[in-house]
C-alpha cells in the first residue's frame, strides 16, 4: 500500500509540474488566438514565428536576442569567476572556508525580488543607468555563487597532490593551474556554465528591476508584459515548446554524456 501511494503521489506531481507545458506544446500546433480553442492541426504559429509574420515579430526577435547575448555573457564570465573562487575557497582551512562557503550559500537561498530591489538601489546609488551592463552584472552576481557550488565537487574530487606534483616537476603555477587543475575540474565548469546559462534565460524578478527604462526587453520581461495586455500572442506557444524541447535535447545528451564518462572511469 505504501508503494503505491508513493508511486500515485510521485505520479500527480509530475503531472502537476508538466501538465501545463503539455497544453502549451499541444496548442501550439494550432491558430487558435487562445488556448482551449482547437481549430485543427497547424504548423503556422511556427512558421509566423520563424518567417517574422507575426503582429509583435520584431519585438520577440529583440527579445530572444537580447536573452542569449545577456545569457551567454554572464554564464561565460560567472564560470571563470567562479571557478577561481571555488578553488580559492578549496584551498583555505577552517572557520574561514566554512565562513565563505556560507556566505556563497547566501545569494542562492535569497529570494530573487530581495536580489532585484538591491541591485537596483545600488545602482541608483551608484548612478549607473538601468541597460545593458545593469543586466549582465546582475545576472553574473547571482549566477556565480551556482558555478561555485559545481565546481567544488569536483575539486573534493580530485587528487590534491597533482597541483603540487605538477610545481614539483618545474611547471609554473599558471601552467599548473590551466595543464592540470583546469582540466580536472572541466565537467564541473561546463556544468556551472550550462546552469548559469540556463539561471539567466529563467530569471524575471532580478531584470525587472535592473533593465532600466530605455527599452530593453528580454524573454521573460516581454511575456509579462505581454501578459498584461489581456493574454499571450499566440505565437509564444510555439517558441515555449521550442525552448522546452532544446532544453529536454540537451538534458539527454548531457545525461548520455556523463554516464559514458563513468563507465569510462571504472
Amino acid at each position: 500500500m505504501k508503494k503505491i501511494l508513493s508511486k500515485a503521489y510521485l505520479y500527480l506531481l509530475l503531472l502537476v509540474i508538466y501538465a501545463p507545458i503539455a497544453i502549451i506544446i499541444l496548442y501550439s500546433f494550432t491558430d487558435s488566438k487562445s488556448i482551449g480553442q482547437w481549430k485543427g492541426f497547424s504548423f503556422n504559429l511556427y512558421t509566423s514565428l520563424f518567417r517574422g509574420e507575426a503582429q509583435h515579430a520584431a519585438t520577440i526577435s529583440s527579445a530572444i536576442t537580447n536573452t542569449l547575448i545577456i545569457a551567454v555573457i554572464a554564464a561565460a564570465i560567472s564560470t571563470i569567476l567562479g571557478s577561481i573562487a571555488a578553488v580559492g575557497i578549496y584551498n583555505m582551512r577552517g572557520k574561514s572556508r566554512q565562513a565563505i562557503q556560507f556566505t556563497n550559500n547566501i545569494p542562492m537561498i535569497n529570494p530573487d525580488i530581495i536580489t532585484g530591489i538591491s541591485l537596483f538601489l545600488l545602482f541608483v546609488s551608484l548612478g549607473i543607468s538601468g541597460g545593458y551592463v545593469t543586466v549582465v552584472l546582475a545576472h553574473i552576481t547571482f549566477c556565480t555563487p551556482y558555478v561555485v557550488l559545481s565546481v567544488m565537487p569536483r575539486l573534493r574530487q580530485m587528487n590534491s597532490n597533482i597541483y603540487e606534483a605538477a610545481l614539483d616537476l618545474g611547471a609554473t603555477p599558471s601552467q599548473a593551474f590551466f595543464k592540470v587543475l583546469v582540466p580536472e575540474i572541466r565537467p564541473g565548469m561546463i556544468s556551472g556554465f550550462i546552469l548559469a546559462f540556463t539561471l539567466s534565460i529563467d530569471d524575471f524578478a532580478v531584470t525587472l528591476f535592473t533593465k532600466g527604462s530605455n527599452g530593453l526587453e528580454t524573454l521573460s520581461t516581454y511575456i509579462y508584459a505581454d501578459a498584461r495586455k489581456g493574454g499571450l500572442t499566440p505565437e509564444l506557444r510555439a517558441l515555449v515548446s521550442i525552448i522546452f524541447f532544446t532544453v529536454l535535447i540537451l538534458l539527454i545528451i548531457i545525461n548520455i554524456r556523463s554516464s559514458r564518462m563513468e563507465k569510462g572511469n571504472r
